[in-house]
Order: structure tokens, then sequence, then C-alpha cells
């Protein structure tokens, strides 16, 4: 009977391994972004950065993991991120792949790793598309897209009054999208759209898209753009002096590093929406310390998604032991998100992250503490609402 018992328990334990086990030892997750171009400010070298943070913290977890971090351009390029990705997963052994700033890069690796079973980690693309048409049961677009950013810009103008809209937008998928959005929430609230100027992705000068702008008279000159383009096309607003002249400069891409490198100066009375705010409570300033430690900055919402996403995936590791896609996948969708990015997160049924919002303002001179005391928080957006409703989803993970 004992041995009978020994032969029970040792088959069970050998059963457990097969199923809960990391392939090759090691959890490891590649950071694909933008090391050098116009969103490397927002992402890039710091994102990796936020996702090292996160293995920090994560410590192994209840099983002792052993996780690596492994990063690359893709040069905004989605060809080059598709084969990155490849790569990765055939010879590298990569079991998710997190940031991917750009968004035709990030349909082209999650449409690869939805095909392979592996899991990605979208914090820096913007496009709904990734929760509609190239939605994936292991993709997972974290905090923030074109809805999110600009449902709360858009209404809090149009509710002022501003009705009247010209738009300057990023002439790729997540410029499109953005505009798409911006244009549906200003016709909803009563405005118009009155102009739309597209420009090449990281533009140096903006002049000629700012005299349209200027010529058309709108009461509002949206930017649907982000990254080093946001910058320069506000650098270039406040040499034509348009803010000056009555017309409002919406940002609606705007991050804190964009804000640090226009200086208060430029960027004052620019109105935008953010998934986090480093000085929000005690858990977002102490995640923050630890950023700010190791890159010089503080994060904005691009680096917090990412250490958001990579911990959230790290725990659904730990839990089951196991780094297989699906698996980790669906454990992921049920378990709430709760970090110093996302107090209240959740994912949905298309995966996307959704949690609080932020309607901020950029401080005067005046009214800043010092360094990186930028925003001035004017509402909260509750999380349900800042992402497409699931009635009108293309995903088909909502609607079978």
């Amino acid at each position: 009977m004992k041995t009978t018992v020994s032969f029970a328990a040792v088959l069970l334990a050998t059963t457990a391994l097969a199923h809960a086990e990391i392939s090759d030892g090691v959890v490891r997750i590649g950071v694909l972004t933008d090391m050098s171009g116009p969103y490397s400010d927002f992402s890039g070298p710091t994102s990796v950065e936020a996702a090292r943070l996160a293995v920090e913290e994560f410590n192994g977890g209840a099983n002792g993991l052993k996780v690596e971090i492994i990063a690359t351009d893709h040069q905004n390029k989605a060809d080059i991120a598709a084969s990155t990705a490849r790569q990765w997963f055939d010879t590298q052994g990569v079991d998710a792949i997190a940031d991917m700033t750009n968004s035709a890069a990030a349909i082209a690796v999650t449409t690869m790793a939805k095909d392979l079973g592996k899991v990605t980690l979208m914090t820096g693309p913007a496009t709904t598309e990734l929760t509609n048409a190239a939605c994936s049961p292991t993709g997972f677009h974290w905090g923030w897209d074109t809805y999110s950013q600009s449902v709360g810009t858009a209404s809090a103008l149009v509710g002022q009054g501003l009705k009247d809209w010209f738009l300057i937008t990023a002439d790729y998928a997540f410029g499109h999208q953005m505009a798409a959005s911006l244009s549906d929430t200003v016709k909803a609230n009563g405005g118009n759209i009155i102009g739309d100027v597209r420009h090449p992705l990281n533009t140096m000068d903006f002049s000629s898209f700012l005299l349209q702008a200027q010529a058309s008279g709108a009461q509002v000159v949206g930017l649907a753009n982000g990254g080093t383009d946001t910058v320069n096309a506000v650098k270039g607003a406040a040499e034509f002096g348009i803010a000056q002249a009555g017309q409002t400069i919406a940002a609606l891409n705007i991050v804190i590093s964009d804000v640090h490198a226009m200086g208060l100066e430029t960027a004052q009375g620019l109105t935008g929406t953010t998934s986090f705010y480093h000085d929000r409570d005690d858990a977002s300033r102490e995640f923050a310390q630890r950023f700010m430690e190791r890159t010089g900055r503080m994060p904005g919402m691009i680096q917090a998604g990412t250490y958001s996403s990579v911990l959230h995936y790290l725990r659904a590791v730990d839990a089951l032991n196991s780094d297989v896609g699906a698996d980790v996948a669906a454990k992921m969708r049920e378990t709430p998100v709760h970090d110093a990015f996302a107090p209240n997160g959740r994912i949905r049924e298309d995966g996307r992250m959704v949690t609080d919002m932020y309607l901020f303002q950029v401080k005067t001179p005046a009214e800043s503490s010092g360094e990186w005391d930028y925003f001035k928080i004017l509402a909260t957006i509750p999380a349900e609402e800042t992402a497409t409703p699931l009635e009108q989803s293309t995903c088909y993970l909502v609607n079978g």
C-alpha cells in the first residue's frame, strides 16, 4: 500500500510538471520599441527600464521564476518589427513582446503572435484597430488608445463652446485613427471639423500646416500626432503666435516628456488626457521615484503602462507556473489589474485594459513648484468611458 501511494504521488507530481512548467527555464520578454526615432523620448530605452523595474518588483514570484528582458529598435517600420518578432519567437525563446510603440508595427506583430499563441503587451501604439479587427485572444492593449485621447479632450473643449476644429494629422495608421475618433467626438458633441491636413511622420517644419490652420479661422487646432511631431508642432504654433491670436491648441497625444522638452513657457495651457500621472497617489509616487533614480526623469503613461503590463503578465505566469501563451492570456483576462499604474484596472473581452484616466491642463510657470510639476488634473474620467463601447466593437472575441 505504501509503495502504491508513493507511485501515485510521483505520477501526480510528474503530470503537474508536464502541464505547468516554464519553457527552457526562463520567462523571456522582448521590448520592441522606437529606440531612436520620434517616439523614443516617451518609450524607447526608458520603456525598457520600466520593464526591468517590473521584473525587479516581481522578484521571481512565488515560484522563483527566472526572467530576462531583451530589447531592440523596430525603427518604426512594420516589416522590421514583424521580422524581429519572428526571430525572437523562433530562435530566442521569447514568450511575450511588450511596448511596440507605432501602430503599424503593433498590428503586424500581434497578428503574427496570435497565430503562434504568443502574448503581446501593447502599451505604445494608439490605434483602436488592435482591439477591433486586429484583436487577439493573446493580445492586450494597455491603458489608452486614440478613443481615450480624443474623447476626454474634445468633449471638454467643445463643452466650453469651442466647436470649430482644424486637424493636423500624422499620415499613418495612428494619426488616421486619432483623427477619426476626434472627428466623431467633436461632431457628437455639436462641433465641426472645418479642415484637415496630413503630414509625414517625423516632420521637422510645421510652418505650411500651421499657416493653413491659422487661415482656417478654426477655434481649435487639434494635433492628431505624437512624440517629436507634437513637440515640433506646438513649438511652431508658439512661434506663429497662434494661441496669442485666440486659437486653442489641443495636443491630443501629449505626454509629460513632451512638456519637459518644450518647457512650460511654450506648453502652458495645453489640454490633454493621460492614464498616468506620477503625483497621483503614494503608489504612483513610489514607482516614479524608482523610475527617476534609474532614468533621471519622471515616467509618463507609456513607460508606466509597460511596467504595469509586464508585471501583470509575470503575475499570471507565476499563478500558473507556466508560460503557455493561451493559458497565461486567459489568466490575465480573469485577474484584476492593480499596481502603481492602474489601481482599478480590468481587461475587457476585446483585450483592452481599462482604468481611470485624467483630463489635465499644463501648468503655467507660476503654478509649477519645480521640474516635472507640469500637470493640473481637471477631472477623472471613469474607466468604462475611456474605450470604445463594446457594442460598437468589431472584435470577434466580443461578437463571436
